[in-house]
């Protein structure tokens, strides 16, 4: 993510050591949505200057990207049970991620592919103000597309073998 730039706002949040990284040992999503729940309102009242944003890694549980998929949904649920809709989000990252109209193995999908299943939790404050700081945000995207396809699937096997 970092080293290809495909998030350009999240170098300076990570190397400012204010990514807490939450390892879960969840054996199912009943157990992590709890651990979800709490994850969330840690980040709420947490002071941004010390934790900006929350990984909330669960090797253990939605291994399957269709019901990670649909655990999304109960995400967005929570997130509005706890009243913390315009203030928290959550983004994904899933070993088998696939964006809705592409193949499995289309490189576009790698953009959102990690070692593990995992929920991105997001102040929607910090992603408003990184969003403001950039003229075109599809920009992104579609820089990231390209920056896969010159990789290509021999290039990305490569990053992970160094």
């Amino acid at each position: 993510m970092i080293g290809l730039n495909l998030c350009p706002f999240a170098e300076s949040v990570y190397r400012g050591g204010r990514v807490r990284f939450r390892v879960s040992e969840q054996r199912t999503a009943a157990a992590l949505l709890a651990e979800l729940r709490t994850e969330l309102t840690e980040l709420q009242s947490a002071d941004p200057a010390q934790c900006e944003t929350t990984l909330l890694i669960h090797p253990w549980v939605l291994a399957d990207f269709i019901e990670y998929n649909d655990f999304l949904e109960v995400c967005e649920a929570t997130i509005a049970e706890l009243d913390l809709e315009g203030e928290l989000q959550v983004a994904s990252f899933h070993p088998h991620y696939q964006f809705a109209g592409t193949q499995s193995e289309d490189i576009e999908n790698y953009t959102n592919r990690s070692p593990y299943p995992m929920l991105h939790l997001l102040r929607e404050a910090s992603i408003e103000r990184a969003i403001a700081a950039v003229p075109d945000t599809d920009e992104i995207y579609r820089r990231n597309i390209r920056t896969l396809r010159g990789l290509g699937h021999a290039g990305w096997l490569r990053l992970w073998s160094d």
